[in-house]
């Protein structure tokens, strides 16, 4: 399956101690490089976050973020310490006796205290499976925008390469009338020149030119390169490597083209064999 290296995803956990929320974001890289933002709570969860990142992609730049609100008083528990409120008690009446007050302490203002009550901290370990699960959902909602993407580029790449085949064809098939017009214009201008030319010597300088102009060997590699980047397009692996290189050896071949060019048609089905392979190279730039 072809995957695009670009994407998007979220997902939102929501639980009676709090909530999670992840947001995934890839873009076009040559390698895998994840960065990863994680709250204070869960930093030790970098470690794991990029094994599940990097057995899942193979190439592009990844974010990460999480998201963690814990609800005020989820997963504490709360207990009295009756000690330090015996104190505050104790306390407060011997300031009423020095002031000669006889207004008794409320409640809340003894539950307010520091230290009065303690709450017990609160257990990760939970949370912290349940990041790892909700990380794992992301990452497959992000593969399958990937790939959902990667199916459009592979449509356009197999459309320009059915493209250049057809070009090939027609080119091949404009040869021999090119060989034989380079032959009458070569016959054309000694004969404007009203020189002796002996007929061995105008065939040997004929056989030059017509070497010159020989494309069949580039012809022949534009239809193995075109045939190769297909085959890769239909393996269910990372292939973007695979295919820059190969739309680095069609460029090559359509420069030989244009290069051997002696006529308008093998000038102008050049220029648009560039043209298509830098429009799939473009493509090729965002597969993973």
């Amino acid at each position: 399956m072809i995957r695009s290296m670009t994407g998007f995803a979220r997902c939102e956990l929501q639980q009676e101690w709090g909530s999670l929320v992840w947001e995934v974001r890839a873009l076009n890289h040559r390698y895998l490089e994840v960065n990863v933002r994680l709250p204070e709570e869960l930093r030790g969860l970098e470690v794991a976050v990029r094994e599940k990142v990097g057995k899942k992609l193979s190439r592009g730049k990844v974010e990460c973020n999480l998201r963690y609100q814990r609800h005020p008083g989820a997963l504490c528990e709360m207990r009295l310490n009756r000690e330090q409120a015996g104190r505050v008690m104790q306390m407060y009446s011997e300031i009423n006796q020095m002031l000669g007050d006889n207004s008794s302490m409320r409640t809340m203002d003894l539950l307010r205290w520091p230290g009065v009550v303690e709450e017990s901290d609160t257990d990760l370990e939970p949370i912290k499976a349940q990041t790892l699960g909700l990380l794992d959902q992301a990452l497959d909602e992000l593969l399958q925008h990937r790939e959902r993407e990667g199916a459009s580029l592979r449509d356009i790449v197999l459309s320009r390469c059915n493209t250049i085949r057809q070009i090939v064809t027609d080119i091949r098939g404009r040869l021999p009338d090119i060989r034989d017009q380079l032959n009458q214009r070569l016959r054309a201008r000694i004969s404007e020149l009203d020189l002796q030319v002996d007929p061995a010597r105008l065939e040997q300088e004929l056989v030059i030119q017509l070497q010159k102009m020989d494309v069949d060997e580039e012809l022949v590699r534009l239809d193995t390169h075109v045939r190769e980047v297909s085959e890769v397009l239909s393996r269910g692996e990372p292939v973007g490597r695979r295919l820059d290189f190969l739309m680095q050896e069609l460029n090559r071949e359509a420069n030989t083209l244009g290069s051997k060019s002696v006529a308008l048609e093998t000038t102008g089905a050049a220029v648009e064999l560039k043209v298509l392979i830098e429009q799939m190279r473009e493509q090729i730039q965002n597969i993973e």
